[in-house]
């Protein structure tokens, strides 16, 4: 009697693990939208939401894509949570082109936004030359994740999480606009929260924390202390001439 209590009791715990993870992907989603929300509302956002839009054209085309990105996110999550996996997997046919899209445009961008700026006399030559390896990271960390992603897209446990760890990624950029923060290291547990969360959830519903969680979060973080060597003369050294190529 105790045995088969206790058989059931586990399953009973199991199946409420299972329908609790497609809520807390949505719940990551929406966590991660409102971070983007917040970061980037005085320079993009607001200016949007009052019709005042005066950034460069790829800026503007790059801002699309990015919100293009996290709108797939939530489509994939929701599709996920209501048990869609085929039409999940065909609109993930187009996701994996996207994904690397958003890679490209970082790419381009990221020179193309420090040029910007020390044209227009805002920044000096050597910081438009470190800004560049804030925003190389982020294609490095987030190409790292999503391209993972995709070799492990027929194993969903590995797969979302490393999505979440992709999108995680690319938060850098609006988690350092966070002016109203001051503490770097609060900045920090800010932009890793979604992963972090991700953790408390496994460790509550399963009793540990999967792998996955624990080597991305710690490669964010190895990833994101590339902002002290912004201005180190071994990366300007790199950083120079990209920029003088493009004035």
């Amino acid at each position: 009697m105790g045995i088969a209590a206790d058989t059931h009791l586990g399953a009973h715990h199991a199946a409420a693990s299972h329908r609790g993870r497609p809520r807390v992907y949505a719940g990551l989603s929406a966590l991660m939208v409102g971070m983007v929300v917040v970061g980037f509302w005085p320079s993009y956002f607001g200016p949007m939401v009052r019709g005042n839009i005066e950034r460069p054209a790829i800026i503007q085309v790059h801002g699309l894509i990015f919100v293009g990105w996290m709108a797939l996110l939530m489509a994939q999550v929701a599709l996920a949570a209501r048990g869609r996996i085929q039409l999940h997997r065909k609109v993930g046919r187009y996701g994996v082109a996207y994904g690397w899209l958003v890679v490209a445009m970082g790419l381009v961008v990221g020179p193309a936004a420090s040029v910007i700026h020390v044209r227009a006399g805002e920044w000096p030559h050597d910081r438009g030359a470190g800004f560049l390896l804030t925003t190389f990271g982020d294609m490095v960390l987030f190409g790292a994740c999503f391209a993972a992603a995709v070799a492990y897209r027929h194993r969903p446990e590995i797969h979302k999480r490393l999505m979440i760890a992709a999108t995680v990624a690319l938060l850098f950029a609006a988690v350092g606009r966070m002016q109203f923060i001051e503490s770097r290291p609060l900045l920090g547990l800010l932009w890793l929260s979604p992963l972090l969360v991700g953790m408390a959830h496994d460790w509550i519903t399963r009793r540990r924390v999967h792998v996955t969680y624990v080597v991305a979060t710690l490669a964010l973080f190895i990833g994101g202390t590339r902002i002290l060597f912004e201005q180190s003369e071994l990366w300007l050294r790199i950083g120079r001439p990209i920029i003088d190529v493009i004035l």
